[in-house]
């Protein structure tokens, strides 16, 4: 095709609006927050048991926002509520990747561990409570691994030497990242902990696999 003054007609460039037209169009805060989830967006993949059930209404607890720090509320008070299969579930959650789904199961977590009697609740699911903490510290995922870390220390308090049985393959994955500069004080910090409520049989266990371990009684 020519023009009128007989030179060929230029196809004229795109818009970077028409260039887009019929795409779907990501929206700034999804870049600004890649690792935010709508949890009840039916279409979202869940990573774990708890996401699912977060989504559908399972979990008896909601992040309520504030305007300096978020907050959990309880839909029934955790006092009241069973851990089984409640705080197997919240375990599993230790090793999600996205917000909400990061701070509520930590924090569901810790708090539920915290009310008159959790040890006592706590006991009986703790081989699957283990289990879910054990995925978590095997995780490549820092941040999965540093809740790890958290919710060891939690447990480790709430339920004492009832976790002793559980802790040869905890250990192994702490005695690995012992290895990294980065997370040395850390895992020092939590064998400490998993010292003074294990006694002296989780000393032994902690220097069978942690050698260079020094006992918070030295």
């Amino acid at each position: 095709m020519t023009s009128s003054f007989g030179g060929p007609v230029k196809p004229k460039p795109r818009s970077a609006g028409s260039a887009g037209k019929g795409r779907s169009q990501g929206k700034p805060s999804d870049r600004l927050n890649p690792k935010t989830v709508n949890p009840f967006n039916g279409t979202a993949k869940h990573e774990t048991a708890f996401s699912a059930m977060y989504t559908n209404g399972g979990i008896p607890c909601r992040l309520m926002h504030g305007s300096v720090k978020h907050k959990l509320q309880w839909d029934t008070p955790p006092e009241v509520l069973p851990f089984d299969p409640l705080l197997v579930t919240l375990a599993e959650g230790l090793r999600e990747t996205k917000h909400p789904y990061t701070f509520v199961a930590m924090m569901g977590f810790q708090q539920l561990l915290e009310v008159d009697h959790a040890g006592d609740k706590a006991v009986p699911v703790l081989p699957r409570v283990a289990a879910a903490v054990r995925l978590a510290l095997a995780s490549p995922e820092e941040e999965v691994f540093e809740r790890g870390l958290a919710g060891l220390t939690c447990l480790s308090t709430t339920v004492g030497p009832a976790l002793n049985q559980h802790l040869k393959s905890l250990l192994s994955y702490l005695s690995k990242r012992m290895m990294e500069k980065k997370y040395r004080d850390d895992v020092t910090k939590t064998l400490q902990h998993l010292e003074q409520n294990g006694g002296k049989e989780c000393l032994s266990m902690i220097k069978s696999k942690v050698p260079t371990y020094c006992s918070i009684h030295s």
